[in-house]
């Protein structure tokens, strides 16, 4: 089984006093967070923030510390089996306009609740429920 190592964002921003998190729909239909696969010589933030402004055009954000979550999954491609580990980190943005790739179809900024229905996977899911409970419990993020 081939390994690959992926990094990416929860991205987050304040909209009237309430935190919304981005979602990207990706091709295949599903919704998830900013990602992509960590290139040779590159470090996990790095690749995080280079997908970022990559997926998004947002180049804008500020990484927040202390935050980092880690899932791991397998998939087949191309007749063959990869187990992948995707590194997540937390980081805020004032942007608002999104200038979307052509690796996705639709993006859409979403309040907690919103944002955990329309994930789409149980891994994501846990992440961005992780998130929110850090950024409760975590105080002068402005």
């Amino acid at each position: 089984m081939r390994e690959q190592k992926s990094a990416g964002i929860i991205l987050f921003r304040n909209a009237s006093n309430k935190n919304e998190f981005l979602l990207l729909n990706y091709p295949q239909g599903h919704w998830d967070f900013v990602k992509g696969k960590v290139e040779e010589g590159e470090m996990p933030h790095e690749t995080a923030l280079r997908e970022t402004k990559e997926e998004t055009g947002i180049s804008d954000i500020e990484f927040i510390d202390g935050f980092e979550e880690s899932v791991e999954y397998n998939f087949r491609f191309k007749n063959e089996d990869i187990h992948k580990t995707v590194v997540f980190f937390l980081a805020k943005t004032n942007e608002k306009k999104i200038t979307l790739s052509h690796e996705h179809n639709d993006f859409v900024w979403l309040e907690y609740d919103d944002a955990l229905k329309k994930t789409t996977f149980r891994n994501a899911k846990n992440v961005l429920s992780k998130t929110n409970e850090f950024l409760l419990n975590t105080t002068n993020l402005e």
